[in-house]
């Protein structure tokens, strides 16, 4: 008698299960066998997207309190965290595309860019006018506002203590990306 295999007749029929459509069994870390049942019960249909994002949060959840903290006078303190935020999820929304650097100088202060400050890049974005950008200009890696003026292009700093910068024939200009986020150290 052969053994293993599909036998005729044998299991379920298919769509006969709780999700009445076939299933297919796949392989998960133990740690988020749990998580993933939770969420099941939590969502009808839990989407691929829902899962990454349990995985993705799970990797790197920070907590999050529900109340905000005041910057004026200061409020009664509540001990309640609403739950969990993934930093990746909210400040980069291309992860293949983004890099971080660090800035020196101080061009930029009043765009609220500082010395010793990272900056979050993304080389997908478009650097459109008035857009904040790192460029490569003659060989010197830059962060610059661009600016668009009757058909000419400008990299602005944002300190007055600079000149702006206008972009002639012959010079080497390349965007690296757009910044999106600036992360200050206090």
């Amino acid at each position: 008698m052969p053994r293993g295999g599909k036998r005729e007749g044998a299991g379920r029929s298919k769509g006969s299960g709780k999700f009445g459509e076939p299933t297919k069994p796949i392989r998960l870390p133990i740690s988020l066998v749990e998580k993933i049942e939770q969420l099941q019960q939590r969502v009808q249909e839990p989407s691929v997207e829902d899962v990454l994002d349990l995985v993705r949060a799970t990797r790197y959840a920070l907590p999050l309190y529900m109340d905000a903290v005041s910057a004026g006078l200061p409020t009664q303190a509540e001990d309640y965290i609403e739950g969990k935020i993934d930093l990746n999820r909210h400040l980069v929304k291309n992860p293949t595309s983004t890099f971080l650097v660090r800035v020196t100088g101080d061009s930029m202060i009043e765009a609220g860019i500082h010395s010793g400050d990272a900056l979050i890049v993304d080389r997908s974005l478009k650097p459109d006018d008035q857009k904040i950008v790192i460029a490569v200009l003659n060989g010197e890696l830059t962060v610059k506002r661009m600016h668009y003026e009757k058909k000419r292009l400008f990299l602005m700093p944002a300190n007055p203590n600079y000149p702006a910068i206008a972009i002639a024939e012959g010079m080497e200009l390349q965007v690296w990306g757009v910044v999106t986020n600036v992360i200050h150290p206090v």
